[in-house]
């Protein structure tokens, strides 16, 4: 995909043109309309008055817009919006570089860090981005930077100053003239421009927030492109949540909040998530250091599957006959996320071939008998002790601490930007971690869109049930036709399980543990 279109004479061209002439918000996030004529950059859905084709130019980034010398558009805020699901959907160089780049590794490790994680040097690394995306990833960095510090100025009371260091600036002078030259505006006019016009909460990324005595507290509002089945997601949640690590709130209409704390960068953040009607989420969130803020969205957006293109994805599904009244019953339905990939593979392998309540069960155990509180043991903690407290076949209770001590050393790396073929390699070479286990993390860790396990029992029997083929060679051949989104497809058939579950309702997911063998 060409990092900028600019004639009118090809077919991307009028696509997107037509997108943006109809002010269609599903393709806000996916490029940016530049206007030459005004110096400006816009989401696709911006009210203002269609310019010439003439004088457009689109991108497939904000960081692009503004290397051409346009600034943001004060009317629409073109960041204010979900992220390009292309980051997902591709495997390529440059999307693997972004979901490093959402999850502040620039900030932390610096271009050469970014480079090492993808096995390229600095200077190919940015040939590549320049030239699919139309900027490098210092201003890749720059312009996700400023997307979120914008977001805390207009929505938070924080001080400018834990703005700028929030959003990953190292300086108050560079975050004041990166706001100037992106937003034409300073932090101070940006944040009494919106609190003038009052249209913080309503129309922008984020809802209020306040500082606390020891760490920083935040309240944000976290968008997703429509439709979205953010219940399904908080049901998914619930049912799989651990003793002593993650608690839920329930109401009539099933699940409404989720809360947990998790380990970031620079410290541990508790975190509380509820949805917002069927536009997206609003995550709270006590840090230890403010320098997370940008990391905790990053993975927040990425567990919730906030950026996923629901409306491609349901018309894809929604063509086969047997998938449409799935698709139809639940709308919008989203892949559920991780918020630490170590944690996930470990519950993944303790959880295999039990059920959830057992899991559960188990799950609560390791995390009071190795006494880490309300976080879950890290690697190192299950490979020291593990052998003490988990229970089984010793060969199951080996390949557990075994992945431990993979993951402790740095044998093993379960990082966003893998290749999917790289990251299946990794674990399967592993002993009792199969395929299944490596495309059921692919799924939660990568947010890989086209993952099928055809040897997941729950999905045999329930695609027999839908008159599919119930044996795994054959519902792989019939699967062809879901790609890209068999990741989803997976999803429809697991939620239509034959096994009747207590309280059925549209997002139900059920109590039963999903996956098979190893």
């Amino acid at each position: 995909m060409p990092a900028e279109v600019s004639n009118p004479a090809t077919p991307l061209f009028a696509q997107r043109y037509a997108a943006m002439s109809s002010r269609d918000s599903r393709f806000d996030g996916q490029f940016i309309t530049g206007v030459r004529s005004t110096g400006i950059y816009c989401r696709p859905s911006c009210p203002a008055m269609t310019p010439l084709a003439r004088n457009v130019t689109f991108y497939r980034t904000a960081a692009a817009a503004h290397e051409a010398g346009l600034r943001a558009c004060k009317r629409c805020q073109p960041d204010a919006v979900p992220g390009s699901p292309d980051w997902n959907l591709r495997d390529d160089l440059a999307s693997r570089a972004m979901r490093l780049i959402t999850d502040g590794v620039i900030e932390r490790e610096g271009v050469p860090g970014v480079a090492k994680r993808l096995g390229y040097t600095p200077r190919h690394l940015t040939r590549v981005l320049v030239a699919e995306l139309g900027a490098g990833p210092l201003a890749l960095a720059r312009a996700h930077r400023a997307q979120t510090a914008r977001t805390l100025l207009i929505s938070t009371d924080l001080s400018v100053a834990d703005v700028a260091f929030a959003s990953g600036f190292s300086s108050i002078r560079q975050f004041n003239d990166t706001m100037l030259a992106v937003y034409e505006a300073t932090p101070s006019e940006l944040r009494a421009r919106w609190s003038r016009t009052g249209r913080g909460v309503g129309d922008s990324s984020a809802a209020g927030s306040g500082s606390g005595t020891s760490g920083t507290r935040i309240s944000l509002r976290l968008p997703a492109r429509a439709p979205f089945d953010g219940a399904g997601l908080l049901q998914f949640f619930g049912a799989h949540a651990v003793p002593g690590l993650e608690r839920t709130e329930t109401g009539e209409h099933g699940a409404t909040s989720f809360a947990r704390a998790v380990r970031l960068p620079h410290g541990v953040a508790q975190v509380n998530i509820q949805l917002d009607g069927d536009s997206g989420i609003r995550c709270s969130a006590d840090l230890q250091s403010v320098a997370d803020v940008a990391t905790l969205v990053a993975r927040v957006r990425r567990m919730f599957d906030l950026d996923a293109d629901s409306v491609a994805i349901d018309e894809a599904l929604g063509a086969d006959p047997v998938l449409a009244p799935l698709v139809g019953a639940s709308p919008g339905i989203r892949l559920p996320g991780s918020l630490d990939a170590d944690e996930t593979l470990f519950r993944t392998l303790i959880g295999q071939q039990i059920s959830v309540a057992a899991a559960r069960t188990v799950l609560g155990r390791l995390i009071t008998e190795l006494g880490t509180d309300d976080l879950f043991p890290t690697a190192a903690q299950i490979a020291e002790r593990g052998h003490e407290v988990l229970r089984g076949p010793a060969s199951r209770i080996s390949s557990i601490i075994g992945v431990a001590e993979a993951l402790a050393t740095g044998k093993l790396t379960l990082d966003v930007s893998t290749p999917i073929d790289e990251f299946t390699t990794a674990l399967t070479a592993l002993p009792g971690v199969g395929p299944w286990t490596a495309g059921y993390l692919a799924m939660r860790v990568l947010g890989n869109p086209d993952v099928m396990l055809t040897s997941d029992l729950v999905i045999l029997q329930s695609a027999g049930a839908l008159g599919l083929p119930a044996a795994a060679r054959e519902l792989a051949a019939r699967s062809r036709a879901w790609a890209p989104w068999r990741s989803y497809a997976g999803m429809h058939l697991w939620r239509a399980r034959p096994t009747p579950v207590a309280k059925p309702s549209r997002s139900s997911w059920g109590s039963q543990q999903i996956g098979g063998g190893r």
